[in-house]
């Protein structure tokens, strides 16, 4: 697998905890396998590859590829305007996210917690969503730059809701850093989108 696509993986899972919250917010659904994808990708200690942290395939990030492509495209027609300002505004907080090592010691020291917890329980139940939304409130989410979810206000209201979309913005935060890891840069998304795209295409098909 060539770095790029490396680097297209991570960012596709950006992409897809973006259109999950975008999902969650407008119509308060979204898949548990989606789900258990992206809150799985917070517990991969020393994963082998990029795809390993996202359960050893892309099939739960093709969303995230398809509002990744239509960005890339800028064709109007097709982009998904608020899953792309969620994205951005995820890369942005995870550049804040990096010069703070007292915030990257505290995800650090409770992500295992939230690990016994979705062996316990499962990934996706109630409680593991509950204390990954809850690191992203005590960590992210006090950080200056917030992200403004846009929705139906009658399912940002439930607290179950809410706390799958803090879940979703951690997860999609640890995505960020790891395709910066991966040597991403956003102005790749600008300089190199015809080259992003000739990757991309390719593993929207599968």
């Amino acid at each position: 697998m060539s770095s790029i696509q490396e680097q297209l993986i991570a960012l596709g899972g950006v992409f897809q905890a973006a259109v999950l919250v975008d999902r969650i917010a407008r119509t308060g659904q979204a898949s548990e396998a989606n789900l258990g994808c992206m809150l799985g990708s917070l517990l991969v200690r020393d994963p082998q590859n990029t795809l390993e942290v996202f359960g050893g395939d892309d099939l739960n990030l093709r969303d995230g590829y398809r509002a990744l492509a239509s960005a890339l495209e800028r064709d109007p027609g097709s982009l998904q305007r608020e899953p792309l300002r969620y994205a951005l505004s995820m890369l942005g907080l995870e550049r804040q996210l990096a010069k703070r090592g007292d915030m990257l010691d505290m995800i650090g020291n409770r992500l295992p917690q939230i690990q016994s917890q979705a062996e316990h329980f499962g990934l996706v139940h109630e409680n593991v969503i509950a204390s990954s939304g809850a690191l992203y409130q005590d960590t992210l989410s006090t950080l200056r730059q917030r992200i403004q979810v846009h929705g139906d206000m009658r399912h940002l209201q439930q607290p179950s809701n809410a706390s799958k979309i803090r879940a979703l913005l951690l997860a999609g935060i640890r995505a960020a850093r790891l395709w910066r890891q991966l040597g991403g840069h956003r102005w790749q998304l600008v300089i190199s989108r015809r080259k992003l795209l000739k990757e991309l295409y390719p593993m929207l098909r599968g």
